[in-house]
């Protein structure tokens, strides 16, 4: 039999957890999102998405390549782990929860696409809003958000969607893009960012372009 839970103790989860800010989204407003990408498509009988995030240390960017890639690694596994921690602990009330990691999902025509959309996600939690960049960017932390999420099949109180406007079109990003993956507001190109932005080094994945972060005016 399911234990009370609430709105409240969930977000305290997710800061105990190490989150630096946990949104909650409703299930049912994921409507405009593809068919296998909604929550309820991940988790049957899903009514709530806890969104959590969390910045670069110090709210700083890292300034080369490689130490954007260590980092990058470290945020991840930091993020996957503050999923699976709340997960754990709304399973023991006895609901139903599934982790949503930064990086996990399907392959689709070559690119990866996650379970969900967190940024997405996130602006619907209130969380921040997705700028000309298609990164999702806040007053408090700029663009400098890591995400991850929790399914859960818990009717928890969602939390109003942002009214700021936090980008300006200053174009900035679509003018510095070497990939052009901004060249149309409609869609992001997805593919070919990917194809500029990671490269194998040594064997290792790094990550060798991240222009559309730094460049931004919003980054603290």
């Amino acid at each position: 039999m399911a234990k009370e839970i609430n709105s409240k103790i969930v977000k305290e989860y997710g800061i105990e957890a190490g989150a630096s800010v946990v949104g909650i989204a409703a299930s049912k407003d994921f409507g405009s999102a593809p068919e296998g990408f909604k929550p309820s498509d991940n988790l049957e009988g899903c009514l709530s998405v806890v969104v959590f995030g969390t910045p670069f240390p110090k709210n700083t960017l890292p300034k080369t390549s490689a130490e954007y890639t260590e980092l990058r690694k470290v945020m991840l596994e930091k993020m996957n782990n503050i999923a699976k921690n709340v997960a754990k602990r709304i399973k023991s009330k006895g609901f139903k929860a599934q982790a949503i990691g930064s990086i996990s999902g399907k392959y689709v025509n070559g690119s990866l696409y996650g379970h969900i959309s967190l940024k997405h996600a996130a602006e619907l939690a209130g969380i921040g809003i997705i700028g000309r960049n298609y990164l999702l960017t806040s007053p408090e932390y700029g663009n400098l958000l890591w995400l991850s999420a929790v399914l859960t099949d818990a009717d928890l109180t969602p939390d109003k969607k942002a009214k700021y406007k936090i980008c300006n079109n200053c174009n900035k990003c679509v003018e510095m893009c070497p990939a052009k993956a901004l060249d149309d507001p409609s869609s992001f190109g997805k593919k070919a960012c990917g194809e500029k932005c990671f490269k194998q080094i040594n064997g290792k994945l790094e990550v060798s372009c991240f222009l559309c972060r730094k460049v931004c005016s919003k980054i603290r």
